[in-house]
């Protein structure tokens, strides 16, 4: 069994709270809705939708224009809105402030594992992320990573410019912040604006070994301005603690960590600052399985839920286990998921799903977006990729 050893530093440590209640099972109900379809020449990949809750409330996708062969060969961002609830959408179009563009230095830049929300306290989406960087165009280099965001006007639909957080040199244990990025992340909105966003960094630039933490920030519709952050996760074997999503329910937080060989999670009180995280497991005791791609919350029908993938789902032909996505409801005590919840989110079809992005619409309606990858590798080589979207309601 492999041996994990954690570095923590905080300001502070909530404790995780004892009970012997058992947890009310949410059934749920799941609907499809219109997928977006590939093109010939691109995938679109790391899809995620907002929902725009103004007067004709709208949803928005933003999807990473992506080669169909080599590993990061993100291009451009694009979108596209339903205006019916998912059951039509748009012709994708580019969004011209988050193109891939050539630095003075011969560098290319993309943003992408982006993420948008609507932002309820200055009624703007904000989308957050990373950048991705190729010296000449191809050679990738994560030590210039960096926390990337823009925001749209909802009345015009158009994007800001791309713009980048600022964040202190040094964590609390000393160490240098090095590529803080908050790919791929799930973030949590405070009801006074405050953003809570999960961020991961490097601490040497020639190890790439990442801590995560949660960086509290203000934000008054334009501009993202660091705070604060608490606990430091950090897991020193191979890539550390990444891709980390953070939710908040019934008055806590919580927080689910992605790693090369597992999964992990932890709570606590405040959104900075957690307890000692701990492997994922179902509850009987069993690891969980999902290993080395992402893990994001939902929360709907006064449930917890968790979105993941995992070994031993007869899945073993699909790279790194990364489909079928599957949803189980999570005890918020135990931090284990219940095993007779888990259902199939989206089948296994020849392609990975690990990539997905969850959407609150309300108590009582979440979506799931995923855009099928690794097409090239398996029996839909000549397929266009899929952007799935699933409505979850309570059954």
């Amino acid at each position: 069994m492999l041996q994990y050893y954690f570095i923590i530093t905080a300001l502070s440590v909530s404790l995780l709270p004892v009970t012997a209640k058992a947890v009310e099972p949410v059934p749920l109900k799941f609907e499809n809705l219109t997928s977006i379809d590939g093109t010939d020449q691109w995938d679109w990949w790391q899809a995620r939708t907002a929902y725009v809750p103004v007067q004709k409330p709208y949803y928005v996708t933003t999807m990473s224009e992506t080669g169909k062969t080599g590993t990061h060969n993100f291009h451009d961002i694009y979108q596209t809105f339903s205006e019916d609830g998912g059951q039509s959408w748009s012709q994708p179009e580019i969004i011209p402030t988050l193109r891939r563009q050539e630095q003075p230095d011969g560098y290319e830049v993309a943003p992408g594992d982006l993420w948008p929300k609507w932002h309820a306290a200055s009624k703007t989406v904000l989308i957050t992320g990373k950048t991705f960087n190729f010296k000449g165009g191809t050679q990738e280099n994560f030590t210039r990573e960096r926390v990337s965001y823009a925001v749209m006007d909802p009345k015009t639909r158009k994007w800001g410019p791309l713009k980048f957080l600022k964040t202190p040199e040094k964590d609390h244990a000393g160490f240098p912040i090095i590529a803080p990025n908050a790919g791929c992340n799930q973030r949590v909105d405070l009801p006074d604006g405050d953003v809570l966003l999960p961020v991961r960094y490097q601490r040497d630039a020639k190890k790439r070994n990442y801590t995560s933490v949660v960086m509290r920030c203000g934000f008054d519709g334009k501009t993202l301005t660091y705070k604060e952050h608490g606990s430091e996760l950090n897991l020193p074997k191979r890539r550390g603690f990444y891709e980390p999503s953070l939710e908040e329910f019934q008055g806590k937080f919580y927080f689910t960590l992605r790693t090369d060989r597992s999964a992990f999670v932890t709570s606590g009180s405040d959104g900075i600052h957690f307890d000692p995280p701990q492997e994922w497991k179902f509850d009987d005791g069993k690891l969980l399985g999902s290993h080395n791609t992402q893990q994001h919350w939902v929360t709907v029908g006064d449930g917890l839920f968790l979105i993941y993938t995992r070994r031993g789902a007869n899945n073993d032909h699909i790279i790194r286990n990364r489909a079928p996505l599957f949803i189980g409801q999570v005890d918020p005590e135990s931090l284990r998921v219940i095993r007779k919840t888990e259902r199939v989110l989206l089948p296994e079809n020849h392609a990975t799903l690990g990539n997905s992005g969850t959407c609150r619409i309300s108590n009582n309606q979440a979506w799931v977006t995923c855009g099928e990858g690794m097409l090239a590798r398996g029996k839909r080589k000549r397929d266009n990729n899929k952007v799935l979207i699933v409505k979850i309601t309570p059954e």
